[in-house]
């Protein structure tokens, strides 16, 4: 029954652009170009992140300048509005709500579970808190065990409990470090295909 579906998708890389590379690149910091696609350890990164930002004295309003000037990948609206159609939609991400707003009301405003940032009142970002441990994967279980089934995709490291863990899981647009590492995981490059094999899925 396609009402028993969940279908929980990563946002960045997935339906936007990677948000740090996008500030990496306005900001002129190319050490900030790592993201979860390079390092598996999602802690190490960001306390990699935080040191760099404090190091330049950039704060959440300068990210959030160039959170305003990104926009949805082509079709990723249109897929996902199509995708909703069919079956019930959670954007699993491990982004923090003070950078996902001003996106999703670009996508349509769909469900999405991220962590939140702990911003001084100066707006340095002095920590950040995550929902839970391994969130994703963690998040999948759960509606697993409220009868739902899952399917999930996405294009990184810390997407591959959720995938691994679902009835059925894609990776999209991933490496291909990721790709030769998970062979048994079905890759797609595009909308229509990831779209197809979700709706075959359900």
């Amino acid at each position: 029954m396609a009402d028993m579906n969940i279908t929980c998708l990563d946002l960045e890389g997935v339906l936007v652009p990677e948000i740090w590379i996008a500030f990496a690149d306005a900001s002129g910091i190319p050490e900030l170009r790592k993201t979860t696609r390079d390092e598996p350890d999602y802690d190490k990164l960001m306390k990699y992140r935080l040191a760099i930002l404090k190091e330049h004295g950039l704060g959440l309003k300068q990210i959030q300048e160039t959170i305003a000037k990104i926009d949805p990948m082509p079709g990723a609206k249109e897929f996902l509005d199509e995708l909703r159609s069919c079956c019930q939609v959670i954007i699993l991400s491990d982004t923090f709500t003070q950078f996902a707003q001003p996106l999703m009301k670009k996508l349509g405003w769909p469900t999405i579970f991220c962590n939140t940032l702990e911003v001084a009142e100066n707006g340095d970002i002095t920590g950040y808190r995550m929902r839970c441990e391994k969130s994703k994967y963690t998040t999948v279980k759960a509606l697993q065990s409220c009868g739902f089934q899952t399917i999930a995709s996405g294009d990184s490291y810390n997407d591959l409990g959720m995938i691994q863990a679902s009835k059925a899981g894609f990776l999209f647009k991933s490496t291909e470090q990721i790709k030769a590492d998970h062979p048994e995981l079905p890759a797609y490059e595009t909308y229509n295909e990831l779209l197809a094999a979700i709706k075959a899925a359900l």
